[in-house]
């Protein structure tokens, strides 16, 4: 079974109510239907969510995503958002692990591994995200910066767990920089996750599990991104909150994955 190809928008934290809306009706209602075992997903600021699942009930290619959810099921933690409210509205998949909340909010392993639980048991399939900085890229030890990261998540899951679980590799020296690995670097680094994920659990789990390329994707390299064996999708950031932009994004997929 060939892993399900995926184009995910993160919108992060852009976007009014109004002008997402419109933005949201204007990607839906152009995209045409997408084949069986492709998927686009929009992961909006939580403000858009209840409409955004409004606009796309009717499809089954366009998928809501969350941005982030919190570690505990409920309690008194004053702005945050819990898996099981994002699950009550209907989401299929919620991000988790970006470079910028590693960053911005000190998420560690430990922290991000009881997310990924706690979403998996609210029915949700997390988008795990990874990815080195520039430095360790430039001393040669990416991979294994990325294996580390990897363990500390996956290495805590079992495979029915992980089956559920779709992977976003986002180098960070290519995050809103305008730089982007080669085609041949991220094929080189999406292998090496994909023969991590044949050691840790199974080949044939590898084989099927959806691995994500995630820095600085544009209509003018995502073909060739897609055309690498290994790469399976997007996950797209600056390029999502233009409607055309992230279409062509999405055609280049319907192409090439």
């Amino acid at each position: 079974m060939k892993a399900k190809s995926l184009v995910v928008a993160n919108w992060k934290m852009n976007k009014s109510y109004v002008p997402g809306i419109m933005l949201l009706n204007q990607i839906i209602s152009t995209l045409d239907p997408l084949p069986e075992g492709k998927e686009m997903v929009i992961c909006p600021p939580y403000i858009h969510l209840q409409t955004a699942q409004t606009l796309a009930k009717d499809r089954f290619d366009v998928q809501i995503g969350a941005q982030n959810c919190h570690v505990q099921k409920e309690g008194a933690y004053t702005g945050e958002i819990s898996a099981p409210m994002l699950a009550d509205l209907g989401l299929k998949y919620v991000i988790l692990g970006h470079s910028e909340r590693r960053r911005d909010f000190a998420e560690d392993g430990k922290m991000l591994t009881d997310k990924v639980k706690q979403a998996l048991r609210q029915g949700l399939q997390p988008i795990y995200c990874f990815g080195e900085p520039w430095p360790v890229r430039k001393e040669g030890q990416a991979q294994a910066f990325v294996e580390q990261q990897l363990q500390e998540v996956l290495g805590q899951l079992d495979a029915q767990q992980m089956e559920r679980i779709v992977l976003a590799y986002e180098p960070i020296w290519a995050i809103g920089t305008g730089q982007t690995a080669s085609p041949e670097e991220a094929e080189e680094m999406h292998a090496f996750i994909r023969a991590y994920l044949a050691k840790q659990f199974s080949e044939d789990l590898a084989q099927r599990t959806t691995i994500l390329y995630g820095g600085s994707c544009k209509p003018s390299n995502a073909a060739a991104l897609f055309a690498q064996p290994n790469i399976n999708g997007a996950l797209v950031g600056g390029a999502s909150l233009d409607a055309e932009d992230f279409l062509a994004i999405v055609e280049a997929g319907r192409k090439e994955l």
